[in-house]
């Protein structure tokens, strides 16, 4: 298998061609070193079979503080020894990422300018950042240059210089951004090719030079395109790059880079081709790469020479000794929902994921499962997401394991809705191997079975889920107002004319995915000023409402569903408090949902019917259940 074959990056070899590649983590030390959550962090990966990880971009000067816990290169010497120290003994080369976000920063935590080529504002917050003088550009290439010297003396196989997303080197190379008149506008790639000569020159022989380079900014009237990069990357090689990451993106369309499930996976493989073939470097294939079957095909066809998985690699940081173990079938999916390892935002989340509730926590949650002395016999009530993986944990403890699911189907509403279906197929999977006994179309009784046979069990947890919470709105006799889960398990049939009302109260990808669906029969009632104000969160809030545009859906925004007749709803402006009249034959609730009612024999409960959250919850909790079955004192 080409992916588990070994890369030449300058003098180093990797073992394999799979990359665990930069991204924020928001794990840092509040002195913007890495800290030990980073080192335990990289340091599963590298465990897991990983051959090249390249760390959070640390910044190289002291005007770069993009986010509050964001590593700054000089002060990260001896922490980015402890990560090498630790991934070097799992034979992973390990790569610096350096950085400066320049216009794309904040000052909300420096408290000064933001410095940038030129005095174009920055997208999110609207800041004009400072024109770079003479002295602030050569003071920013020198900092790449001691950043480089920092990293290597600590111990790293090599650097990366950031020009893809959030960064200002990228600002320099394109158009959108540099309007300058002076020579570093006039030659756009001087300080590229500076910076690359002055990390070069700090660099050893043998240290490893890589680019992360925007080979599409997506804006063709001013920015980088596909045909501008394949110049570009060859002329920036020639500076004395070894290795070359090809991504997409810019201050236009940041959530391009990373997007969700909306975006069909390796979508840069074309690109990616068109500009491998204008160089002679190993060119690195980036872009929701997540399957191994396809990221071999992409290295097989010579669409590149190795891959970046990162999210897939935060699902499932054992991925590559799976896959060398030939039981790739057993990979944890990515779900490419970016629910929570996109944490580039204000709320400064940990990066985690919802598959893997563990990913994040290395330093603080247990490695794996132990075997218990004392094995019981465990019956889970509900199938869904909680019950699924309380099942797989408590059978890999040991326990004798039964799941009750009254439903004929199931995995609940993921399996149904959203991109978790595969993340459900993954769990049933691992439940069949390791001896779980699902039980479909069953009702659970307290002492006896359906057939009327007394149930022998140790410990019952319960994952029975949620119900549609509390409307807070009117309905007259005959008016049709169907729960979002009725739609979702097809248990409802919609009119077949006529438009259809979507209650979205949440802002969330439920409501807007339902919206999608229906298309010009939607109309999307929403309290907030947006619709789907939560997506912005996951990158997907601006894309979401293109997809509502061309799909045809109407937004009716700063809107509180009054009441539902059979012919039209009623909605109140929340700033104004005028009602109108929204002609409709259907509504479809999307709102808030409330737990089931709790079981009285039940020793747990876990996900849903404690609160109605997501899937990251119920995964963690139902981890949680599981590894406390044994410390349970239960009555005979």
């Amino acid at each position: 298998m080409r992916l588990l074959s070994p890369l030449q990056l300058g003098s180093r070899t990797a073992p394999n061609r799979i990359m665990f590649g930069p991204h924020v983590t928001n794990l840092g030390n509040h002195d913007r070193s890495f800290s030990d959550r980073h080192v335990a962090y990289y340091q599963r990966r590298a465990r897991g079979g990983c051959g090249l990880i390249v760390t959070e971009g640390a910044s190289v000067h002291e005007s770069d503080w993009p986010y509050e816990r964001a590593p700054r290169a000089d002060l990260c010497g001896p922490s980015w020894s402890s990560i090498v120290e630790a991934c070097h003994a799992h034979d992973a080369i390990v790569i610096a990422s350096l950085d400066h976000a320049g216009g794309q920063g904040s000052s909300a935590f420096h408290q000064s300018p933001l410095w940038a080529p030129s005095r174009v504002p920055e997208v999110i917050t609207r800041e004009v950042p400072k024109w770079m003088e003479r002295d602030d550009i050569q003071a920013v290439i020198d900092g790449f240059c001691l950043a480089t010297t920092i990293a290597l003396d600590a111990g790293c196989d090599g650097v990366e210089i950031n020009a893809g997303q959030h960064s200002l080197v990228r600002q320099f190379l394109s158009g959108l951004t540099n309007q300058r008149t002076d020579e570093w506008g006039m030659d756009k790639t001087l300080f590229a090719r500076q910076v690359i000569s002055a990390v070069r020159a700090a660099g050893s022989v043998s240290a490893v030079i890589g680019l992360r380079l925007s080979c599409d900014e997506l804006a063709p009237w001013a920015g980088i395109t596909p045909e501008i990069a394949a110049q570009l990357a060859s002329q920036l090689v020639n500076e004395g790059i070894d290795y070359l990451v090809v991504v997409r993106g810019s201050i236009y369309s940041t959530e391009k880079t990373r997007p969700d499930f909306h975006e069909p996976p390796m979508f840069n493989r074309q690109l990616c081709s068109e500009i491998k073939s204008r160089v002679c470097i190993p060119v690195f294939l980036q872009g929701s790469v997540i399957d191994t079957q396809h990221a071999e095909e992409a290295i097989a066809s010579n669409h590149c020479d190795a891959v970046e998985m990162t999210r897939a690699q935060i699902a499932d940081a054992e991925l590559v000794s799976k896959l060398r173990g030939q039981i790739s079938s057993r990979i944890r999916p990515c779900i490419l929902c970016n629910q929570t390892c996109q944490v580039r935002d204000v709320r400064n989340p940990l990066v985690t994921c919802v598959v893997d509730p563990r990913s994040g926590y290395e330093s603080t949650d247990m490695d794996e499962e132990f075997p218990v002395a004392t094995p019981r016999s465990v019956t889970v009530i509900g199938g869904g997401v909680a019950g699924l993986e309380t099942a797989r944990v408590a059978a890999l403890c040991g326990h004798r394991v039964a799941v009750v699911e009254r439903n004929d189907t199931i995995g609940g509403l993921v399996a149904v809705a959203g991109p978790g279906k595969e993340f459900v197929d993954w769990l049933t999977s691992e439940c069949a191997q390791l001896g779980v006994t699902i039980n479909s179309g069953t009702e659970w009784l307290a002492s006896t079975s359906t057939d009327g046979e007394s149930v022998n069990t140790d410990v019952v947890i319960q994952c029975t889920g949620s119900l549609p919470g509390i409307r807070g709105y009117d309905m007259q006799p005959t008016a049709k107002v169907f729960d979002v889960a009725e739609f979702r398990y097809g248990t409802i049939q919609l009119p077949e004319v006529g438009d259809i009302v979507i209650q979205d109260p949440i802002g969330g990808p439920i409501g807007i995915a339902v919206a999608e669906e229906l298309g010009n029969r939607a109309i999307l009632i929403t309290p907030d000023n947006v619709a789907g104000n939560e997506l912005s969160r996951t990158g997907d809030l601006a894309p979401a409402n293109v997809r509502l545009a061309r799909a045809g859906v109407r937004v009716i925004r700063r809107a509180l569903l009054r009441l539902v007749t059979p012919t039209h709803v009623e909605v109140e402006d929340r700033f104004t408090g005028q009602i109108s009249a929204v002609p409709c034959v259907a509504v479809i609730d999307c709102g808030f949902r409330l737990p089931t009612s709790t079981i009285v024999d039940a020793h747990m409960q876990v996900g849903d019917c404690v609160a109605p959250r997501t899937i990251l919850e119920a995964v963690l909790e139902a981890r949680r259940a599981a590894n406390a079955i044994g410390n349970l004192l239960v009555h005979d």
